[in-house]
């Protein structure tokens, strides 16, 4: 599907990219006010990698998600407001405010979870696969991961057992180019990440993560790969968030330079550019997108803001022993 060529479904695409970047531009207020604590890690300008995956996959597929995972989540349907509720401690949230940024699933949605470990996601998606093989079901399992989650043991365990067992996994590797203040120059002796798929045996491929159709195109492609049999895929979408690994992050190891060209390279203005130069949704259309999303996020807010505390009495309570 070509989404300049289908005006309803470029538009979906297109609310989906701007909620992510408001309500992470939200999360950041709201944590530089001291209206929320612990962590969190923001994906502005990765907005493309999150929207065009999850466009490429059926309602029942399921996705694995990063300790980065807003935009995965409501790329995935997410509820906004159990969403902003469980970052504010509330116990409206989707753990009743007790797991916070990172700790967020909605398995209604097939979302299996983010993950606070580093490559945490990779082999729960492998054996949510395996599972699938064993039920005789053709669902397809998605797991989005960072450049760093790609030096760590459990990748290449994982990667290695599903491309044994002929899994229907797809392995999406955002790749920011830092993990952490790391720069993958220094982490990595290969060029592209997805040279790594030579050493399971299975497809690999770089394609540009702020491309919203292009994520989607070869997303499409691996995943119908894996549902008809054809096993495992490594994606890296070459990607780049704008703000630093987490909020305590002070940025000192990229300079503004950097972030500035990157910057020109904004996926929703290069997606909302192609639709207008296309035709395929006007100005009026692109701002009617804008507001959907802002509306949505500003709901969401006021909402979870007025549902009641998480009880600290109840902290316990779900527990084994």
């Amino acid at each position: 599907m070509k989404l300049v060529q289908h005006a309803e479904e470029a538009k979906a695409a297109l609310v989906t990219m701007w909620t992510i970047r408001r309500f992470e531009e939200a999360v950041d207020e709201l944590f530089a006010r001291g209206l929320m604590h612990g962590t969190m890690h923001l994906s502005i300008g990765q907005e493309a990698s999150a929207t065009g995956a999850c466009l490429a996959m059926r309602e029942d597929d399921l996705i694995t998600s990063t300790h980065r995972g807003h935009g995965h989540c409501i790329a995935k349907g997410a509820d906004l407001e159990r969403m902003m509720a469980e970052l504010l401690a509330k116990e409206t949230g989707y753990c009743r405010g007790r797991g916070g940024s990172m700790h967020i699933a909605d398995v209604s949605k097939g979302n299996l979870g983010a993950n606070g470990i580093v490559a945490g996601g990779i082999p729960i998606a492998v054996g949510a696969a395996l599972a699938q093989t064993m039920k005789r079901s053709n669902r397809v399992v998605l797991s989005f991961f960072g450049d760093g989650a790609a030096n760590e043991g459990a990748f290449h365990e994982a990667v290695n057992l599903a491309a044994v067992w002929n899994l229907p996994v797809v392995f999406l590797c955002e790749n920011n180019h830092y993990g952490m203040s790391m720069s993958t120059e220094r982490a990595f002796k290969i060029e592209h990440i997805s040279e790594r798929a030579a050493g399971y045996g299975i497809p690999g491929v770089t394609i540009d993560g702020n491309d919203v159709q292009a994520v989607y195109d070869e997303a499409a492609v691996a995943i119908e790969r894996a549902r008809s049999g054809g096993g495992p895929t490594l994606i890296e979408a070459q990607t780049y968030r704008w703000k630093g690994h987490s909020k305590s992050d002070k940025n000192l190891y990229r300079s503004k330079e950097e972030i500035d060209d990157w910057k020109s390279r904004d996926p929703i203005g290069r997606f909302e550019a192609s639709l207008e130069d296309a035709a395929t949704l006007s100005a009026e259309d692109i701002e009617d997108a804008r507001s959907i999303a802002r509306d949505a996020v500003r709901n969401a807010i006021q909402n979870a803001t007025a549902a009641p505390d998480a009880r600290p009495e109840e902290l316990t309570d779900a527990v084994y022993a």
